[in-house]
């Protein structure tokens, strides 16, 4: 196992678990499984595992098995702070000390903003005193180090690292959100600032593994160095020296097995250029059902009605290469869970956009078009939903 080194000096592998999928028996959490998947990875070198409040039964199941193993002190947990549900410090104390009794420990290493998704969001948790209640929490060390996790664009990404002196953050990336989501923008930029970046859904919930068309299996096929899908997107993950842990929801031995090998043998800068564009064909092969031409450059943003034009295209064209479901989650985590919405239904036609976009793309239209698509009646009941139960 490759280790990389986290801000104040700590070795974390560079395969992490996460643990939101572990194995399932009659709608609940197989112990036993788990037990043996969690075992097997700590005894492979894997270091770090990532959990949280809301993952059901997740927290109780790694603790249980953490503490029967008695190894608890050979690894770092990483959970998270359900702050959407949180009125004060107060409300934080209670969740953090039932994440800690479900979790068997007297401290928790990384402690995140679960899903922290704007500026306005952090504004409001400094109010009601989260940032004091962190730091108090750190100076008595039952909390180690503090971070966030995030879904969206690379603009707001920027803006949040740059909020406070965080210790960590968790982001989604892979080569097919090189430039969606925070993306490499924001990785570089988390980097820049001192900051280890963690990464979630290496394989978009498995679709860079198993879910692929043809024409981009062709190209795997195909290319003269083999490895398999999924082995690719770790080592394009891998390559990265700004990359410090990449987080897998391995459920069964195979993929353990699988991933441990390739943290094992990858380095920053294995990959040739030839490596690189056989991705980036791999890439356009999976996008070739998208509906805009849209690269993310950001060049349309700024937005005067504050809509995510890239983020809003991104959860579009996933819509026609990897399903409903898939571009719903993602476009409802982006643009409803916030505080200021970033729909696309917010557009009122100004074309200050397309004058900057190099794509040439009428976004006016394109919008209007995603807005049809992914604002049906599933998005507005849950975003209603989100309104009446969001705490301002």
């Amino acid at each position: 196992m490759k280790y990389r080194k986290d801000k104040y000096g700590n070795e974390i592998s560079l395969l992490g678990y996460g643990c939101m999928r572990l194995p399932q028996s009659g709608g609940r959490i197989d112990i036993g499984e788990a037990e043996k998947l969690i075992m097997s990875a700590v005894e492979a070198g894997v270091n770090y595992f990532d959990t949280a409040y809301i993952y059901p039964g997740s927290e109780a199941a790694l603790g249980e098995i953490l503490e029967r193993g008695g190894v608890r002190d050979k690894v770092f947990i990483a959970s998270k702070l359900p702050h959407y549900l949180i009125k004060s410090r107060e409300g934080a104390e209670k969740f953090f000390n039932e994440e800690l009794k479900r979790l068997r420990t007297d401290h928790i290493d990384y402690y995140l903003m679960h899903m922290l998704t704007d500026i306005a969001t952090w504004e409001r948790l400094k109010e009601i005193g989260i940032e004091d209640w962190l730091e108090e929490k750190k100076k008595s060390g039952a909390i180690r180090q503090i971070g966030f996790s995030y879904h969206g664009n690379s603009e707001m990404f920027c803006r949040l690292v740059d909020a406070r002196d965080w210790d960590m953050c968790l982001i989604q990336y892979n080569y097919m959100d090189e430039n969606s989501q925070a993306g490499r923008r924001g990785l570089r930029h988390a980097h820049e600032k001192g900051m280890p970046v963690m990464i979630m859904e290496p394989l978009r919930g498995g679709k860079l593994a198993n879910r692929l068309p043809q024409a981009a299996l062709d190209i795997f096929e195909e290319y003269p160095v083999k490895h398999t899908a999924a082995q690719w997107s770790f080592r394009w993950l891998f390559d990265q020296p700004e990359v410090t842990c990449v987080l897998s929801g391995m459920n069964n031995a195979e993929a353990l097995s699988d991933n441990v090998l390739t943290a094992s043998e990858a380095e920053a800068g294995d990959m040739t250029a030839e490596d690189k564009e056989m991705l980036r064909r791999a890439a356009e092969a999976i996008n070739a059902k998208m509906k805009v031409p849209c690269t993310g450059c950001a060049y349309c943003m700024p937005c005067p009605k504050n809509v995510d034009i890239p983020g809003t295209f991104s959860a579009y064209n996933r819509r026609y290469s990897e399903g409903w479901i898939a571009a719903e989650k993602d476009y409802f985590m982006q643009s409803a869970v916030r505080h200021d919405s970033t729909a696309a239904s917010n557009c009122v036609g100004c074309g200050k956009c397309e004058k900057h976009c190099p794509q040439h793309i009428e976004i006016r239209r394109e919008l209007k078009n995603a807005r049809a698509v992914l604002e049906g009646p599933a998005y507005k009941i849950a975003r209603a939903a989100v309104k009446l139960f969001r705490i301002y």
